[in-house]
């Protein structure tokens, strides 16, 4: 018979292992010494050593889930269970308790975790929808609608909520999304109604204007044609396909007849010549209105410089389109300055401008005031929930004051 501390053969060949219940059966063994049948069973236990030793590290070095890591303690502790190798069993038992204790922490810890991140992703995506309703009530047509694309594009980043929750967030999200492009398609099909409008006025002018190229009733056609120049810039801008065209056919009309009436008055030349010369002079003189410095006098000015110049008459007609050019860039000019002005000044968007910035300014304070008032009462949590609304109330107060100050105020 051979022994060690936690084993024996008898002289059957049977090979048991000492435990704290007494000794337990590993094993019969024939075939070879009662030292090697020690041995064999021996190494088992090492190797059942070795396997939860690597379990250790793995539970405490990887990412293992508690699942698989339950799978496998379950596992070794069968074979321990089963007794069917020397050594202490009764050490590899106490590892395996404490690692099953390491797993269920790790367990807890991941639940903790899982829940703190689904309250982080809940706040996040409240605080897009809010700021996706606000957006919804903007005129800012491009900066809203690029900054929802850019909402959606987060809200995708973030990990999912349970399915009710996240069910309903997305639905405000998506309503508040599709009333902002409701609006929007509103604001530019009444701008295409209008051009379109402008477009069937601009049609009837050019019909006019071209059955009268032919008009050898020099006077009053010239008049008419001045009626429907007037008529012409009265009827706003028709769609950008449409609007060249047109004021092609309409120049070209008046340059038919005008052209017509040159030749039959060529004994006019000379006096073209000369109104030629004055148009330069006027022209020169406009052009000293550029920059504009002061609108209202620029304006009254080119107004007294233009009756001059439709006193003066035609000009050589190749001569005409530099010089009509020149004063059209000073008229374009002031033309701008003029909608410039007019967008500063426009109280009506000023209003709402004010009104959006004094909303969000009283927000802005509410929250501070609210923030100071939890953390005074040591609530961290509501004092960081209410931080991040106030961060996105103060970036759309602050892209408010920006449009503010492009009304000068």
């Amino acid at each position: 018979m051979s022994s060690d501390p936690w084993g024996r053969v008898d002289e059957t060949g049977t090979v048991y292992v000492r435990t704290a219940d007494g000794e337990q059966v590993v094993g019969s063994w024939q075939a070879g010494t009662p030292d090697e049948a020690l041995a064999y069973f021996e190494r088992k236990y090492e190797g059942l050593v070795v396997e939860i030793g690597l379990l250790e590290k793995r539970v405490k070095t990887t990412d293992l889930s508690a699942k698989d890591a339950q799978t496998a303690i379950d596992h070794i502790r069968e074979q321990v269970d089963a007794h069917h190798a020397v050594g202490d069993l009764a050490a590899l038992k106490v590892r395996l308790d404490k690692l099953v204790e390491t797993v269920d922490a790790r367990r807890e810890e991941r639940k903790v975790q899982r829940a703190k991140q689904s309250d982080e992703a809940r706040h996040a995506k409240e605080a897009l929808v809010v700021e996706a309703e606000e957006l919804a009530q903007s005129d800012q047509w491009r900066a809203a609608g690029e900054r929802l694309r850019a909402l959606v594009d987060t809200w995708k980043g973030l990990p999912r909520l349970d399915r009710k929750s996240d069910d309903e967030l997305w639905h405000r999200f998506s309503h508040a999304r599709s009333a902002f492009s409701k609006r929007r398609k509103a604001h530019f099909a009444s701008l295409d109604a209008q051009r379109e409008d402008a477009r069937k006025v601009k049609e009837k002018l050019v019909a006019e204007a071209e059955s009268l190229s032919g008009s050898t009733d020099w006077g009053p056609t010239a008049a008419r044609y001045r009626e429907l120049m007037a008529d012409w810039k009265a009827a706003g801008r028709a769609q950008r396909e449409h609007e060249d065209d047109l004021w092609n056919r309409f120049r070209g009309a008046q340059d038919v007849f005008f052209a017509a009436r040159g030749s039959v008055f060529a004994e006019r030349d000379a006096e073209q010549s000369e109104n030629l010369k004055l148009k330069e002079e006027l022209a020169e003189e406009a052009e000293k209105l550029v920059p504009v410095q002061d609108l209202k006098t620029a304006r009254a000015a080119f107004r007294a410089l233009n009756e001059r110049w439709e006193a003066i008459g035609h000009v050589p007609r190749d001569a005409r389109p530099k010089v009509e050019g020149r004063m059209h860039a000073v008229e374009r000019a002031l033309q701008e300055s003029e909608e410039t002005e007019w967008r500063r000044t426009n109280p009506e968007a000023r209003a709402r401008a004010e009104g959006l910035t004094g909303q969000l300014q009283a927000a802005v304070d509410k929250l501070q005031g609210q923030i100071e008032a939890a953390r005074s009462a040591g609530n961290t949590s509501k004092a960081d929930k209410l931080q991040r609304e106030l961060d996105g109330r103060q970036a759309l107060l602050d892209q408010a004051l920006k449009g503010l100050q492009e009304f000068g105020g």
